[in-house]
């Protein structure tokens, strides 16, 4: 039976249901790497942060997360060079949507129950996201800004609900601002930690 379209899992209607050992044969999500270009990278090396925030409190499928890391990357990779940037998927599919299997063979009314114990089968995995929570960031330098806002704006077209691209007043993925990094680093009070301080 084919994937149903991901319009019938939009909105978050029932409680989070993860995978466990009550909820066992899950398939796994589409989505395997959640970090992209050169993430190894130091935390001076990228001071630019740019990131696209949910504007709505729905579902978002594996393969929507997938489709929109490959579109954001492939863009950033042809215009800026993949050792100009680091890519990362923030959030993670771990709700189970179900499927009610219903037969169409001719004699299925013979064979199935209809909706009787309707309970259905794992059939995919979805991340829940809330307005204000960032799906994607890119990290980068100043001068490839512009193309970092338009990857992301492009990844917005591969996600349903309202999407914003946004870019940070902070140095990279730290918590810091900028001037405030600045002044720290002057001061020697900083220790980098890959990412972050």
């Amino acid at each position: 039976m084919a994937r149903r379209p991901a319009r019938c899992y939009r909105y978050c209607k029932n409680k989070p249901y993860p995978k466990s050992r009550f909820n066992r044969g899950v398939p796994d999500g589409k989505i395997r790497i959640f970090d992209l270009g050169r993430k190894k990278a130091s935390v001076d090396d990228f001071p630019c942060a740019v990131h696209l925030i949910s504007n709505e409190y729905e579902q978002l499928s594996s393969e929507a997360l997938e489709a929109a890391r490959i579109c954001a990357n492939k863009y950033l990779v042809k215009v800026a060079g993949k050792e100009t940037f680091h890519m990362r998927v923030r959030v993670r599919p771990h709700h189970v949507i179900r499927i009610n299997k219903m037969m169409s063979v001719a004699g299925a009314d013979r064979l199935q129950t209809g909706m009787r114990g309707a309970f259905g089968k794992p059939a995919g995995k979805v991340a829940r996201v809330n307005v204000g929570q960032i799906l994607l960031s890119v990290r980068t330098v100043d001068r490839h800004r512009e193309t970092a806002i338009e990857a992301l704006r492009r990844s917005m077209y591969k996600f349903p609900g309202r999407q914003k691209v946004i870019v940070s007043k902070l140095w990279g993925f730290t918590p810091l601002p900028r001037a405030e990094y600045l002044r720290l680093k002057e001061e020697g009070l900083l220790r980098n930690d890959g990412s972050y301080v």
